[in-house]
């Protein structure tokens, strides 16, 4: 048998076995990102130490997100009101890539950001007000209403509900009526 054969056969036996191997690594579903991680597994933790994704809030009244992660970059948008739950997705040395509640992502520096657990009420959503409740179950007393779009800050979530508490009201609602927590995350 030639060399030339010889190696044809070799090299077309290393792209099957590639081809085989994409194919496989392709059909694996990825779990979707989640704080908690996989059950049994850690999650992935970015250059700062912490979990990504993870939620944070804005620190600041006024928050530059800008284009890219540095002073250098274009300003695309300005959030002005402290508070506002965001999502960090990634980080570069001292600026977080940040998403909001509608989805739109961008950079701010990290000293703008604070750990601190707020939430939206239902921002997807448009109309009648949801209850919050005197204790996490749905036959507990009604404390308050509180439109779509309330922000408010978490102080725990168990069992499918999270505690609101705000100067004006405090109670449990359903976590998936929430965005700034994640389905199944327990905060104490």
């Amino acid at each position: 048998m030639s060399r030339r054969l010889r190696d044809g056969r070799l090299l077309a036996s290393a792209l099957t076995i590639a081809s085989v191997a994409a194919l496989v690594l392709v059909a694996q579903p990825t779990a979707p990102a989640s704080a908690q991680g996989a059950a049994g597994a850690a999650p992935k933790l970015g250059p700062s130490g912490l979990p990504l994704p993870r939620f944070v809030s804005l620190k600041a009244g006024r928050v530059n997100v800008r284009v890219g992660p540095g002073q250098g970059y274009k300003v695309s948008w300005v959030f002005t009101r402290s508070g506002l739950p965001v999502e960090i997705v990634q980080e570069f040395d001292n600026w977080r890539r940040i998403r909001d509640s509608d989805g739109t992502e961008g950079w701010v520096f990290h000293s703008l950001l604070v750990g601190k657990r707020t939430a939206v009420v239902a921002p997807w959503q448009d109309g009648d007000p949801l209850p919050i409740r005197a204790d996490p179950t749905d036959t507990a007393e009604i404390t308050a209403y509180l439109q779509p779009k309330v922000v408010s800050s978490v102080t725990n979530c168990a069992g499918g509900w999270c505690r609101l508490v705000d100067k004006r009201f405090r109670g449990w609602i359903k976590q998936t009526n929430l965005w700034g927590v994640y389905p199944n995350e327990d905060i104490d």
